[in-house]
């Protein structure tokens, strides 16, 4: 008989699935089925495996869909570079707390409005408070917030970010030259040894 720690050693973990897992997903299974369109199968296993894959896709395009209606177009109108401020701080507002791409996405683009940046710096994907962190959209007080955070080292991007305030800036730099020691670890911003 198996002992009982046997049994839990394997034991699957839950899979977290947002947005980025699930567009990589689709994407490569794009990709797979262009594959298969030009391989040389018999007929019939060629039209079965494309069909396959087919409701695969429509699958993960559904998951998208379920996070936010009509994924795919938002997505799109947050990539493009022409897209108003106005429309990435709505998207913003409609986002889904799973939905780490497009929060990604929105952090990167160009005219991400200064209350898009605010109402997404404390986003838990770390990706996007680094994106927001080195926007130079970005308002003062959120890079003040991030370079003093204890949890994680987002003060070197404050630090090259045009919009830091210069004094910021130069104590960062400070920072920077003394080894980079944080902030969080007990010391103040204006620890006069850092400068």
């Amino acid at each position: 008989m198996a002992s009982p720690d046997t049994r839990t050693k394997f034991q699957v973990a839950k899979i977290y699935r947002g947005s980025q897992l699930i567009f990589g997903e689709r994407a490569h299974l794009l990709e797979v089925l262009r594959s298969v369109r030009r391989a040389r199968l018999p007929r019939t296993r060629k039209q079965a495996e494309m069909q396959q894959l087919r409701k695969l896709i429509a699958a993960r395009t559904q998951e998208l869909n379920g996070l936010s209606r009509g994924w795919d177009r938002k997505f799109k109108k947050a990539r493009h570079a022409e897209t108003s401020a106005r429309e990435l701080l709505r998207l913003a507002t409609l986002l889904s707390p799973d939905d780490y791409l497009l929060a990604r996405v929105l952090t990167e683009h160009a005219e991400a409005p200064p209350e898009l940046l605010e109402h997404l710096s404390s986003h838990p994907y770390s990706a996007v408070r680094e994106n927001i962190a080195r926007h130079p959209r970005t308002p003062q007080p959120v890079l003040r917030r991030m370079a003093e955070l204890a949890t994680e080292p987002l003060w070197f991007l404050v630090a090259c970010n045009p919009s830091c305030p210069p004094e910021l800036r130069d104590e960062l730099r400070a920072r920077m030259r003394s080894g980079g020691a944080s902030a969080g670890a007990g010391e103040s911003m204006a620890d006069p040894e850092v400068a």
